[in-house]
């Protein structure tokens, strides 16, 4: 039995730091790659212990994702109900507080965006309706202030607002708070600000042409592709990858020796398109126009490259460390080319800065094209390249 002075001793936030712990480790190794009693271990605490303020791994990573929530309620609720101060005002006021929190809380939308898959389906049902009425008021407030939108125009504007705020959650890179803060807040105008492009008259279908049967490893990595955009990495088997390829589950093991293998293949196949699409994109010696035309270059090969969407979902955390290693180099050294161009384009960001204008730019385009709120949109592929143009200033 404790003794009363340890109880009293104990902090009463502990549940709240405890879940801050875990939310650290949640983000470094992936939900899968952390136990209870490594949780407890960071907190310097036995398994049992920390029984005592959670059910289970799942309850911990509810609590996080949940407090995020919480905080953005309270932040629109808070600054657009002021009605004493004008509209442009308490959205200032509501960009500010949601890029301060942000920066202390990085781990909280890495969790929201990666790891929310992994909470029971009530939960996730929760997060949906919650953050979609959160959304829904930001729409409002955006109507008021720009009367000339329509509601769907301007919702896809506050989803790509959201996404700047959740891009601090695919990087490490830092500045000062309030200076990262004051980044989060531009690139947010910017992208409530822009003026949507008009739908264009769509493109003439052109005939396919037929090139044979594709051979077994394509159909095996194409059914690949499909399920674990669909479910995840984790949730799919190699049998369900056969099924779905059209031949037994053993028969996979000839092409791919194991999940991992498959999901390094698709990397690399995203990796490869996106390359070849930016090499293309390149061919100019106007780096501002360049840098537009790779901006644009990104959206279509994202829209049309289903390997792409499963490669930057988040899924490499699941893999071991030697293939996860593998697909994230690929990956920086993709970034890195954006960010080397942007540097030119932009002299008056530090590089840090840079990296985070990349990062906001690629994470609006990474999000959007995910989620079918709005990635339906007929004139998707303009908007979203657009809204990346915003941007990165150009």
């Amino acid at each position: 039995m404790d003794h009363p002075t340890e109880r009293q001793a104990r902090p009463r936030d502990r549940k709240a730091q405890l879940a801050g712990l875990a939310a650290e480790l949640f983000r470094a190794r992936g939900f899968h790659g952390v136990g209870i009693n490594d949780i407890a271990a960071a907190a310097g605490i036995t398994g049992p212990a920390l029984y005592r303020h959670f059910a289970d791994k799942q309850a911990v990573l509810s609590y996080v994702v949940l407090s995020g929530i919480d905080e953005m309620e309270a932040a629109t609720t808070e600054t657009l109900a002021d009605v004493d101060r004008p509209v442009p005002a308490q959205v200032k006021a509501l960009l500010d507080t949601l890029a301060a929190q942000a920066v202390e809380r990085r781990e909280v939308a890495a969790l929201w965006r990666w790891e929310g898959r992994h909470l029971p389906r009530e939960g996730r049902r929760e997060i949906r309706r919650r953050s979609g009425a959160v959304l829904a008021a930001w729409s409002k407030a955006l109507l008021a202030l720009r009367p000339e939108l329509t509601p769907d125009d301007a919702e896809l504007l506050c989803w790509a607002g959201l996404s700047v705020f959740g891009s601090v959650s695919v990087h490490h890179t830092s500045v000062a708070k309030k200076r990262f803060a004051q980044i989060l807040v531009q690139l947010a105008e910017s992208v409530l600000h822009v003026t949507l492009p008009e739908p264009a008259e769509p493109p003439e279908d052109t005939p396919s042409i037929a090139l044979g049967e594709p051979s077994r490893r394509e159909q095996i990595l194409a059914a690949a592709t499909e399920l674990f955009g669909q479910r995840g990495f984790r949730a799919v088997s190699m049998e369900e990858i056969g099924a779905a390829a059209g031949i037994a589950g053993p028969s996979v093991y000839r092409h791919f020796p194991s999940k991992a293998a498959l999901m390094v293949a698709i990397g690399h196949r995203a990796a490869d398109r996106l390359a070849l699409a930016a090499e293309r994109a390149l061919r100019t010696d106007d780096e501002r126009d360049a840098l537009r035309r790779l901006a644009a270059s990104y959206v279509h090969t994202l829209l049309h490259t289903p390997e792409l969407l499963v490669s930057f979902s988040g899924s490499p955390m699941e893999l071991p460390e030697r293939d996860k290693a593998d697909l994230i180099r690929v990956q920086r050294d993709y970034v890195a080319r954006w960010i080397a161009l942007t540097s030119e384009v932009r002299p008056e960001l530090s590089l840090r800065e840079v990296k985070i204008t990349v990062h906001a730019a690629l994470t609006i385009a990474n999000d959007l094209a995910r989620t079918r709120r709005v990635n339906g949109r007929p004139n998707i592929e303009a908007e979203l390249t657009t809204l990346m143009h915003a941007a990165l200033g150009v």
